[in-house]
């Protein structure tokens, strides 16, 4: 069994909230992660559901701002949030910008030097962390969403894309929804995939709605407010490409919101909602 470090725990509705560490073989440096455990693991294995935070965030970050521990107690869901990208890696360009390098992992496997060392979140996410949660908590391999925001949403939709199989449910807040066409994607996909313009395209969820990928039905919240959302996201250009493809999307629009935790805890208990139907659980 892979070892995990318990940093803290913290009791909050019935369940318990965790940070942890492990030494990670994929990435080759210690990460770390939340687990949120609520009070229903007692009485056996439960759905788990992943989230991707966004750019400059944290394992801490959704824990500590989204308010969901309480639907998922509600619902009986465990909640885990990995890291955004390695740290500590000695490369010095990781830390000149805040959209890319540390804090900025964008969920792929780097394939260019210096990043394809340990940039490698794809693998990351959908291998080890998986095989860490289920060694160590009470979590069903069989029932298993994903949703995540911003960064974070397009990590949620293409992983859901590339790999169907992994993942039973999944949802996005404001996601970066066409990478290859936005200042954010372009740059980070450029660093850590070169200059090849077909391999990005691997990673861009309007492009894999485009080729055929299917993923379970989709819920997606976005903010009108929202200063990111005509340079950097584009949820219009997925949403084109679901209808011509047929992948079920609902696509929500709401006036007022922004991009940030606000917005995001605001529409936190229809996610988790959306989630626990499709993970097969009664409604709460």
């Amino acid at each position: 069994m892979a070892a995990i470090e318990t940093l803290s725990e913290h009791g909050c509705f019935g369940g318990v909230q965790g940070f942890y560490k492990h030494q990670s073989e994929v990435i080759g440096l210690p990460m770390r992660l939340s687990v949120y455990v609520p009070p229903q693991a007692k009485a056996g294995k439960l759905p788990v559901l992943f989230y991707l935070a966004g750019l400059t965030c944290t394992e801490e970050t959704f824990p500590t701002k989204a308010g969901a521990q309480q639907y998922a107690a509600q619902h009986g869901l465990m909640l885990v949030c990995p890291d955004t990208s390695p740290r500590g890696t000695g490369i010095a360009e990781a830390d000149s910008s805040w959209d890319f390098g540390t804090a900025a992992g964008f969920y792929l496997d780097a394939t260019e030097a210096p990043w394809a060392s340990h940039w490698r979140m794809e693998s990351y996410i959908t291998s080890e962390l998986r095989s860490l949660v289920f060694e160590h908590f009470a979590a069903d391999p069989t029932r298993v969403g994903i949703f995540g925001h911003s960064m974070g949403g397009h990590g949620a939709l293409t992983l859901a894309l590339r790999h169907p199989a992994l993942f039973q449910s999944v949802s996005a807040l404001a996601p970066i929804a066409a990478p290859s066409q936005c200042p954010w994607g372009v740059k980070a996909f450029s660093g850590y995939l070169g200059a090849d313009r077909s391999a990005w395209a691997a990673h861009d969820a309007t492009e894999l709605v485009k080729a055929g990928a299917k993923a379970p039905p989709l819920l997606i919240d976005q903010g009108l407010a929202d200063k990111f959302l005509a340079e950097q996201l584009h949820p219009h250009l997925f949403e084109a490409a679901c209808l011509a493809a047929g992948q079920p999307l609902t696509l929500r629009r709401h006036e007022g919101y922004d991009h940030g935790y606000y917005f995001i805890t605001s529409f936190m208990r229809d996610h988790l909602a959306h989630h626990a139907a499709g993970l097969g659980l009664a409604p709460a």
